[in-house]
């Protein structure tokens, strides 16, 4: 994280609107139709979208070869009219984009840079080693493509400064393990932070509150990218943990165990507060955007409230 590597967290500016918002496909490759339905419920929230006509070309299931989607980055990051960068959908792909990225680019441009899934490489790569506050969040052609697809009460607050505000039961959340504690929020998808390790693009993880969310992977799944980050030590000085809402992560219909049995049996001996259940990411509505890189408190007891302490924007 900045912190360990000495660099600053980098706060862009608020969103306003009126403002452009560059949309970008680093990974899959996307469709016109959910595109421009997303595009259309960000100017009905007040944003001009724009994006590159590239934006649709198609190398396997990428959304384009990997020089056309960096140059994209590179592009949307440098253009001084957009003030903020959304990604289209995740899928498969950011990580072709790593080694040719340049961090600098993103430093010199701090933008509200917004995605999920896939995009997590993006979202923990900008922040350990540019600097940048990134935003778990909805994407165009998923969530804003769809009638109630992001939560407008998170996304007002982190995109436009806000600070000491509160997520709570309404975002689903639930108690597992009873306990407070203060740390910077980061994560993401867990098998995009599992990927990360042994590559220099290693997810640095510590003085956390970890949110933790995937979809469609089987119990044994979650338990073995879990065991994946603890045997790593990456849980060893983590302050919370945060789950998403883990949607289709079972085994079957008739299991005779609940993924939260599964969860906490693993994180239990870290002696921190767990919550589960947090609408952010894949989820079945609502998409709750969360600054990653600002400082948060996570409280756990009969209920479960994740203070945002600092802006996100600055």
């Amino acid at each position: 994280m900045p912190a360990a590597s000495g660099l600053p967290n980098l706060r862009p500016k608020p969103l306003s609107r009126g403002d452009k918002v560059g949309i970008v496909a680093p990974a899959s490759n996307i469709k016109r139709d959910t595109l421009e339905a997303g595009c259309d419920h960000l100017r009905d929230l007040g944003y001009e979208p724009v994006f590159s006509p590239s934006i649709l070309d198609r190398d396997l299931y990428f959304a384009g070869d990997a020089e056309r989607r960096t140059k994209e980055l590179h592009e949307m990051f440098a253009r001084g009219d957009v003030k903020a960068i959304l990604c289209a959908r995740g899928g498969y792909g950011a990580n072709y984009l790593l080694d040719r990225l340049d961090t600098s680019v993103v430093a010199q441009n701090p933008k509200v840079f917004v995605g999920y899934s896939d995009i997590t490489t993006l979202l923990t790569w900008f922040l350990d080693h540019a600097g940048l506050v990134t935003f778990h969040g909805p994407m165009v052609a998923k969530d804003f493509a769809v009638p109630g697809g992001i939560d407008v009460a998170s996304w007002q607050n982190a995109v436009t400064g806000g600070s000491d505000w509160v997520l709570d039961h309404q975002t689903g959340a639930i108690p597992l393990i009873s306990g407070s504690a203060e740390g910077v929020l980061y994560g993401g998808c867990l098998s995009m932070l599992a990927a990360s390790l042994g590559t220099p693009y290693e997810i640095r993880m510590q003085d956390s509150i970890l949110f933790v969310e995937d979809i469609a992977a089987k119990p044994f799944q979650i338990d073995r990218m879990l065991m994946q980050l603890k045997l790593a030590g990456k849980l060893e000085r983590v302050r919370g943990i945060v789950f998403g809402e883990m949607l289709d992560c079972v085994q079957s219909s008739d299991q005779d165990y609940t993924l939260q049995e599964v969860i906490t049996r693993i994180v239990e001996t870290l002696r921190v507060p767990v919550a589960f259940g947090l609408r952010s990411g894949h989820v079945s509505r609502a998409n709750v955007t969360l600054p990653l890189g600002v400082r948060a408190r996570l409280e756990v007891g009969n209920g479960v409230q994740l203070t945002i302490l600092d802006s996100a924007t600055s």
